[in-house]
């Protein structure tokens, strides 16, 4: 029993009470923090009063900013004092539900820095074969180290925003001089990002991963392959990542994915030390891919060689630190078949087997006008499922200069 009247805020439903993702909500007296049950969200301003004076002043501003530097056990307390909330009887006083789909969601907060790995076998095996024809698909440091790039924070937007198709050079074979132009190459890729919080700190263990993240989100790392091609030379991506990165709107806490932990697959070579894990963080998140609301992939997170856990070691082993609001993402989610590929690359093999669409267009490659959305979820406790809030965003044509 609970107060929440919402057929959707059940243990059998994504955002039933095991889940609990907190979000910004954009209302007339401005942004709220909020958590989502359900089809609703309950601002958490108007229930301060329930939550005691320290939680409170962590969830009455317009972001998650000062809650992801207050440390794991605030983050604890709060879940715990939500979820009694929730599922009591009877509504709290100032109480308000309020329905998702009549409210945008803005940055649920301020992102510091922003890596992204590339840390699925079965993606860097596919992108090279692909990209590299004629080299191995690997390369020699890969299962070595979490391969990975720093990328560009002030790029990552909420999910609904739109995104204008890049511009930049790219050169194709046989051409003697590259040219200028919108990308005609431009791709999703289907992420994990990791939002950090608590005390700053560098070389973090993997046994300390859960004091550093905070909550999990689906990520969309937009990608113009044509652009990357010709700049990545020697250097990793630059123009071709760096135009627009999507997350969703709402953050699914860490401590909800309990379940969901797995062991990544044993390594092929002894680790560094620094990369052994003691205890498994590999997750069993299980991801869908639409375009125009047809379905064209399912990847599993749990095929991934590389655990987020490993991804913050390596990421702060050489003494840069991870602080509140740092986002890092997986690198593309693929797994071994063809419809758990996490981008047109793969799906298409670098555009020489188009998919077709449910309308009966087909696609190498976005088009101006597609719409692509993510979304996902994992196990939870007691047989439950725990949602991941979805990303989505639709293509534009390229800005004029």
């Amino acid at each position: 029993m609970t107060w929440i009247e919402d057929a959707e805020f059940a243990r059998d439903k994504p955002f039933g009470p095991q889940t609990l993702p907190y979000g910004v909500l954009v209302t007339g007296n401005g942004p709220v923090v909020a958590v989502r049950v359900g089809r609703h969200a309950l601002p958490l301003r108007g229930i301060a009063g329930e939550l005691g004076p320290r939680l409170a002043e962590l969830i009455s501003g317009d972001s998650l900013d000062p809650l992801l530097a207050a440390g794991r056990d605030a983050w604890r307390e709060l879940r715990e004092r939500l979820t009694g909330i929730v599922t009591a009887d009877r509504a709290p006083s100032g109480a308000e539900l309020v329905r998702t789909d009549w409210h945008t969601l803005s940055m649920p907060f301020t992102v510091g820095d922003y890596v992204d790995f590339f840390a699925s076998r079965h993606h860097a095996e596919n992108a090279g074969r692909i990209l590299a024809r004629g080299s191995a698909p690997l390369p020699e440091n890969w299962t070595h180290l979490p391969v990975g790039y720093h990328g560009r924070s002030g790029t990552v937007h909420v999910s609904g925003t739109d995104v204008n198709r890049p511009s930049g050079q790219r050169k194709a074979a046989g051409d003697a001089h590259p040219a200028f132009g919108p990308t005609r190459r431009l791709d999703f890729e289907a992420e994990v990002g990791f939002v950090c919080g608590g005390e700053a700190a560098a070389q973090i263990p993997t046994s300390e991963f859960a004091d550093h993240v905070f909550g999990v989100a689906l990520v969309n790392d937009w990608s113009a392959r044509d652009v990357q091609a010709w700049e990545s030379k020697p250097l990793g991506p630059f123009l071709a990542k760096s135009f627009a990165t999507s997350i969703a709107g709402w953050i699914t806490p860490l401590e909800a994915l309990e379940e969901a932990r797995v062991a990544v697959p044993p390594p092929e070579q002894p680790l560094q030390q620094y990369l052994v894990e003691h205890e498994p963080w590999g997750l069993d998140l299980r991801l869908e891919v639409r375009c125009n609301e047809t379905l064209l992939s399912q990847p599993r997170f749990a095929d991934m060689y590389w655990s987020p856990a490993q991804q913050l070691a390596h990421m702060t082993i050489g003494g840069a630190p991870a602080r509140p609001g740092d986002l890092f993402a997986s690198g593309t989610v693929s797994g071994p078949e063809r419809d758990q590929r996490g981008c047109l690359l793969e799906l298409t093999w670098g555009g020489s087997d188009p998919i077709t669409l449910s309308d009966g267009e087909q696609r190498t490659f976005l088009q101006d006008g597609d719409r692509v959305t993510l979304s996902g979820s994992a196990p939870g406790p007691g047989g439950s499922v725990v949602g991941l809030g979805e990303v989505t965003g639709t293509v534009l044509a390229a800005a004029r200069r």
